[in-house]
């Protein structure tokens, strides 16, 4: 069982709550019936109120951990142990507590994972430190006392810490992530969900200039969640897919290592930035500014006709005339596609999109998608852009039975992907099961044992 670095020792936000909580002296309100504590008082309520917050999540951590029901203001249900999330939806007037719940969300943002531990554990660490308070030891001295013993743990823990290579040592970045997602709900499916954050995480690194790895997992790695089927049809896939039909009926469904040329400008006349008004005295005039119109659709087809691509995405709209134009000349068309999913299908099939269409050179037309086939999952119609050689971006298609299992087996997947991306971007690993910490432990005791006073 392996740990990640940064999940066990998340002490640099919690050093911050400690000084916060410890050293509060007194709390005013405008509102004259709330309650005013000064002093010792308010600092052992500060105390209490973080124990508070934990034991709300104490009950989803461990391998007897259980799942929350919530109700969102919404009124829909959230079913989870995340511990961000539940905290999330709790509503609470006490500093302290909300102070311990931006805790938990500084922890998932930069770690990805702890985020129940890091409420537990700080909670435990005021918790210890209460006695101290109530002989009468000043909240700073205290403070002064935990800084020293975080740099000391983590001294320690970089002496204990073993380094990986990340491309030859996946077997120990799988133990990695099962001890991640091993105690939450989708730990029934470990294998297939290990496997899948591994593959989505190392698809979407990249090296940058300076030769350190880059990974943006919420901006490249996106998560499609369609209802039914089994959580074993999931997959990562080796490219991309959108929720999109064909925009003409007799446009090809399926073509083998396809030309595809990305657009973020319409296909259609270009209407009028404000309002405008025409007045027109002649049929003729009339006439000519349909034809007009029609003209400037038609060169802007035929400048996409002249590069021979097999798809046309666009992010804005496709007129009838310019889908009869590209049907025509057998192009299948995409229309009103989101720009964070253009900006996937250009990672993956090495394309660049185009805002002017009289300015596409072929480097511009993307070539590197092996099949492109339209399937129909459910009620809805999908494009799917497989096979792709060295793929930077990637989808993973998440399957099950309702939409509430869906989001939880979204969120540990997400808690499993940012453990593999901290090890990208840190490959050193730490013993688990409790090992590390007991180590830290006698190393902090003999230390203890070291200062004088």
């Amino acid at each position: 069982m392996m740990m990640k670095f940064c999940s066990l020792f998340p002490f640099p936000y919690l050093i911050t709550k400690w000084c916060v909580c410890l050293c509060t002296r007194h709390c005013d309100f405008v509102d004259a019936k709330t309650q005013r504590k000064t002093g010792r008082e308010a600092q052992l309520s500060n105390i209490a109120a973080a124990k508070a917050v934990a034991n709300i999540i104490r009950t989803t951590l461990g391998p007897l951990s259980m799942l929350k029901m919530l109700l969102d203001p919404m009124g829909g249900i959230v079913m989870t142990n995340d511990g961000n999330c539940i905290l999330r939806e709790v509503d609470v007037s006490h500093p302290t507590a909300k102070s311990m719940i931006e805790l938990s969300r500084a922890q998932d943002e930069e770690v990805g994972d702890g985020t129940t531990s890091v409420i537990v554990l700080s909670a435990q660490v005021l918790s210890q430190a209460e006695p101290f308070l109530l002989n009468k030891y000043h909240p700073t001295v205290i403070v002064q006392a935990y800084t020293k013993a975080l740099a000391h743990a983590l001294e320690a823990a970089e002496q204990m810490a073993v380094s990986i290579d990340v491309q030859k040592d996946q077997a120990w970045i799988a133990k990695l992530v099962t001890s991640t997602i091993g105690t939450k709900f989708s730990s029934r499916w470990n294998e297939k969900l290990v496997d899948m954050a591994i593959q989505a995480v190392l698809t979407v690194t990249e090296t940058t200039l300076g030769g350190s790895p880059s990974v943006d997992i919420k901006r490249y790695a996106k998560v499609e969640k369609i209802p039914g089927g089994e959580l074993d049809d999931s997959c990562v896939l080796k490219g991309v897919m959108f929720q999109k039909d064909v925009t003409h009926s007799k446009m090809r469904r399926r073509i083998e290592k396809p030309r595809i040329l990305l657009l973020d400008t319409p296909l259609e006349y270009k209407k009028g930035e404000s309002q405008t008004t025409m007045e027109i005295t002649d049929d003729k005039d009339w006439n000519t500014m349909l034809k007009l119109e029609e003209e400037y659709v038609e060169r802007m087809c035929q400048d996409i006709i002249a590069l021979k691509p097999d798809i046309v995405i666009t992010e804005k709209g496709v007129s009838d005339l310019a889908q009869h134009y590209l049907q025509k000349a057998n192009i299948t068309a995409f229309r009103r596609l989101r720009k964070t999913d253009n900006n996937r299908i250009a990672r993956a099939v090495g394309a660049t999109i185009v805002s002017r269409t009289e300015e596409i050179i072929e480097s511009d037309i993307g070539t590197k998608c092996g099949l492109f086939e339209m399937r129909k999952l459910g009620d809805e119609w999908f494009c799917f852009l497989e096979d792709c050689e060295d793929p930077k971006a990637c989808t993973i298609v998440l399957r099950g039975g309702s939409k509430d299992v869906l989001n939880e087996v979204e969120r540990n997947l997400q808690d499993a992907m940012q453990v593999v991306r901290n090890v990208v971007y840190n490959p050193k690993l730490l013993p688990g099961g409790g090992a590390t910490e007991m180590a830290l432990a006698v190393s902090l005791r003999k230390a203890g044992q070291a200062l004088q006073g």
